[in-house]
């Protein structure tokens, strides 16, 4: 792919990863979603956002969703003194959270910025040291004298919050840094892929989807088949990268730098096999790296869509992800491309005939 497209999708990575976007408030998300695709562009009453594009054939209808939420918090209560108690939206890791900064969105649109609390080590026991804090206990400090100041900031109960950390190239300016890319490196291969999709034919019918709250439990996605009735789905998505300490080289899935991963499955769904190798044998054909995965744990939006009406044969494409549900996030945008690059040769070539075997169980 040529430089244009690569520069295309850093400024996608860099405008959709930066947006607040907690579960159930997915608003910004869902006006750059909006306005990189304009026309034809809908939603749904659970909020997810459609764009479709039609091919030569109305059959196969082809959903390609990813998440718009990314792991976020809710200020749950204003303490008198002008700190703020949070409710976790999505997994985290408490180990992750002390002394990180956030951005709390008001009701308004203003983002406050706040950092959470950390007792310095002088005043630590020795018991405290030496186990993790439990989220329960941590707090959110905005500057504020009293809960009145809270207020007058224009922070209320419900109020959501991200972590706040900067889009960065890296030294190898290949590498991305940021927060969210599970699942804004997702989000950006659909908006990315439907741009290119008006471009070319298509033997099918293409729905691109945002969705919404996959990270408290892919609520979104249930909605987001009724309301595409797909015959076929493709899941893109930012997998847990494992090239780290504390995995062996033999046993890495999800190395950064690799090419994108195929799933065959994880707890959440056992993706369909025929689909599967389709998505290998094309990736094979025009010579582009991929890995596969069986994952034990973690799940996607592919857990309600493969199981809507009467099944839907799916699939998961994921850009490798450092350091998922944290504030920090790395992927080699060389993933990001390739992931692209799959995606449009599935969508050139998937037609009736092609769909017809995939949901077909005649052995």
């Amino acid at each position: 792919m040529d430089d244009a497209m690569k520069e295309k999708g850093v400024e996608l990575l860099r405008k959709l990863s930066q947006a607040h976007g907690a579960p159930g408030q997915e608003n910004e998300v869902r006006r750059i979603f909006r306005s990189e695709l304009g026309e034809g562009v809908f939603t749904d009453r659970a909020g997810n956002i459609f764009c479709e594009r039609e091919g030569s054939s109305s059959y196969p209808r082809i959903l390609i969703p990813a998440h718009m939420d990314e792991v976020g918090l809710i200020v749950q209560t204003i303490m008198d003194g002008g700190l703020i108690r949070f409710h976790v939206l999505g997994g985290w890791w408490a180990h992750t959270l002390l002394a990180k900064r956030v951005r709390i969105r008001t009701r308004e649109g203003v983002e406050i910025p706040g950092v959470i609390g950390a007792k310095p080590p002088h005043f630590l026991s020795e018991a405290e040291r030496q186990k993790v804090m439990e989220i329960e206990d941590m707090f959110i400090d905005v500057g504020a004298r009293d809960a009145g100041e809270v207020m007058a900031f224009g922070i209320r109960l419900g109020d959501s919050i991200v972590p706040d950390s900067p889009f960065v190239r890296m030294r190898n300016p290949d590498l991305l840094l940021s927060k969210a890319f599970d699942d804004r490196a997702g989000l950006s291969l659909i908006v990315h892929a439907a741009l290119e999709t008006a471009k070319i034919s298509h033997p099918n019918t293409i729905i691109f989807a945002g969705t919404v709250q996959e990270e408290v439990g892919t609520r979104g996605a249930k909605a987001a088949a009724s309301s595409a009735n797909p015959d076929l789905a493709i899941v893109t998505e930012g997998s847990p990268a494992d090239d780290l300490p504390g995995s062996s080289k033999q046993e890495r899935q999800a190395a950064i730098g690799s090419g994108p991963q195929i799933r065959f499955m994880d707890s959440s769904a056992i993706m369909n096999r025929e689909f599967t190798e389709f998505v290998i044998e094309t990736a094979e054909k025009n010579g582009i790296p991929y890995q596969l995965a069986v994952r034990r744990r973690g799940g996607t939006d592919a857990a309600p869509i493969h199981m809507h009406a009467s099944g839907v044969p799916t699939v998961v494409i994921a850009v490798p992800s450092r350091y998922v549900h944290t504030h920090n996030t790395i992927i080699d945008i060389s993933d990001y491309l390739n992931a692209l690059k799959l995606i449009l040769k599935l969508i050139e070539t998937i037609d009736g005939d092609a769909a017809g075997r995939i949901g077909s169980f005649y052995d």
